[in-house]
């Protein structure tokens, strides 16, 4: 067993974990995250992303361990607590969502594109998200929801 330390959605949180455990499962298995889903265990579908240290990663592709020391936001951290935040509003608004699965990676990937560009193209929105895979081939709405977003967190809709 190791023991790791991070700060998950603004609290400080500890725990011992196997070497091999994945990040993901120390998200939903050990601290009750379930807001990060597992889709595919491969990395290839991006629903499980999170950010690490204000960078998009998929934690099912990442060891525990490997984040030791640092700072984790899920889906769950994106919005004051118990409420949407900016980026999931939109998703809602604009219905970039179908069977919700891909949302959460949809929408911390989303988060991490407007931090290094607030004001992305559709072809910017689409390499930002490249790697997240929507089932229900949602794309448009998607698009538009970060587009959405991105008007509203620069204060201009």
């Amino acid at each position: 067993m190791m023991h790791i330390s991070a700060t998950v959605n603004g609290t400080h949180r500890m725990g011992e974990v196997e070497p091999r455990l994945l990040l993901v499962h120390w998200l939903r298995e050990n601290l009750g995250l379930v807001g990060t889903p597992i889709g595919c265990d491969t990395s290839n579908c991006g629903a499980c992303t999170v950010l690490l240290d204000g960078q998009s990663v998929k934690s099912c592709n990442m060891l525990a361990v490997q984040a030791d020391g640092s700072n984790i936001t899920t889906i769950q951290g994106l919005g004051p607590e118990g409420e949407m935040g900016t980026i999931q509003k939109a998703f809602k608004e604009c219905h970039g969502l179908q069977c919700g699965y891909c949302t959460p990676g949809m929408v911390t990937a989303a988060a991490d594109l407007l931090a290094e560009n607030p004001d992305p193209t559709e072809e910017e929105i689409r390499e930002g998200l490249h790697g997240n895979l929507c089932r229900c081939t949602g794309y448009h709405n998607i698009v538009k929801s970060v587009q959405l977003a991105a008007a509203e967190m620069r204060g201009a809709k």
